[in-house]
C-alpha cells in the first residue's frame, strides 16, 4: 500500500509540474522582476489559473493538508525552475532560492493549520520567520545587484 501511495504522489507531482500552476489567493507568490527570463527555455508560466477538473488526476483521496501542499508546490516548484534559468549564476541562485523558501513557508503554514505536535509546530514557526527574512534579503540583493 505504501508503494501505491508513493507512485500516486509521484504521478501527482509530475502532473502538477507539467501543467500551469493553480490559481493563487490574494497573497500571490511572484518572483521579483529581476528573475524574469525572456528566453523560450527560461520562461515558465507559473502564475496562471488551472481548472482542477482538467488535471486528469484524483485529488479526492487526499487529505486537506496534502491537497493544500500539492497546490502550493504547483506554484513554487515551476517558479524555482524558472529562477534557475537566469544567465547570471548569482541571480539564478537568489531567484530559485526565493521560490524554494516560499515553498518552505507555505508548507510550514499548512503544518500550523493542520499539525498538532508542539515541537514540529514550533519548528514551523521558526522556519517561517527565518525564510521570510532570507527572502527579504535576497529580494533586496536582487534590486541592487541584478541587471
Amino acid at each position: 500500500m505504501k508503494t501505491m501511495k508513493r507512485v500516486l504522489a509521484a504521478s501527482i507531482l509530475a502532473a502538477f509540474l507539467s501543467a500551469p500552476a493553480l490559481a493563487q489567493d490574494e497573497a500571490e507568490f511572484r518572483l521579483p522582476e529581476q528573475c524574469t527570463v525572456d528566453s523560450e527555455m527560461g520562461h515558465m508560466d507559473h502564475g496562471g489559473g488551472m481548472d482542477m477538473m482538467t488535471m486528469n488526476m484524483e485529488l479526492e483521496g487526499m487529505t486537506e493538508f496534502q491537497r493544500q501542499n500539492m497546490e502550493k508546490m504547483a506554484v513554487t516548484m515551476p517558479a524555482m525552475m524558472e529562477g534557475m534559468m537566469h544567465d547570471d549564476p548569482d541571480v539564478a541562485f537568489a531567484c530559485a532560492m526565493i521560490a524554494h523558501h516560499q515553498g518552505a513557508i507555505d508548507m510550514a503554514r499548512i503544518q500550523l493549520e493542520h499539525g498538532e505536535d508542539e515541537w514540529i509546530r514550533s519548528l514551523a514557526e521558526e522556519i517561517i520567520e527565518a525564510q521570510v527574512q532570507e527572502i527579504e534579503e535576497m529580494t533586496q540583493w536582487l534590486a541592487h545587484n541584478a541587471n
